[in-house]
């Protein structure tokens, strides 16, 4: 049976695999990012809390992506199931370098999945993969961004209620804007 399943996909055991595991990171890093809003919110950080909203939001369309493919491939695509999402944070700055931490290992983990696509030649799974290569610059970028603002503008007096208001207004062009 399980040698007729195979047949019925083009992905690999291993892509497929980690593909799923990409999906639960995914789904984690919505949850996580949801988490984040609610320690804003609570905290008075509304502008942060609209961010992570936000961020929430895409990290779930991430996971939706890559579950449709996996299915598209006639591949099984595994709901997740998300746990050991923290509920309370250390501090404002704490969260968006749980956040930048949060971006690069997503990052890695994205790495791995082309790399083991390349190894395997399934180029249809590299070259889906490559949206999320470019997409994860981005997030970079924007996480990194949002943990310099600290240093740059300072938390002291109104610096937390400047950085909060900054937070929305990150934006990563790619290197076009030029």
């Amino acid at each position: 049976m399980k040698d007729l399943v195979r047949m019925r996909t083009s992905l690999k055991e291993e892509i497929e695999r980690i593909l799923n595991e990409q999906i639960k990171m995914e789904a984690h890093s919505s949850a996580i990012y949801l988490s984040m809003a609610s320690w804003c919110d609570r905290n008075g950080f509304d502008y942060s809390a609209n961010y992570f909203y936000k961020q929430s939001n895409e990290e779930r369309n991430h996971m939706l992506k890559i579950f449709k493919y996996v299915a598209d491939m006639g591949g099984t695509a595994v709901s997740p199931e998300v746990t050991n999402v923290p509920q309370d944070f250390a501090g404002f700055r704490d969260i968006f370098e749980l956040a930048l931490e949060q971006e690069i290992a997503v990052t890695h983990s994205i790495n791995r999945i082309v790399d083991a696509a390349r190894r395997v030649y399934d180029f249809n799974t590299e070259e889906f993969m490559m949206w999320f290569v470019k997409e994860q610059r981005e997030e970079e970028y924007v996480a990194r961004r949002a943990v310099e603002l600290f240093d740059v503008i300072g938390e002291e007096g109104v610096g937390r209620y400047m950085i909060d208001k900054a937070i929305p207004k990150i934006s990563y062009d790619g290197g076009e804007a030029e």
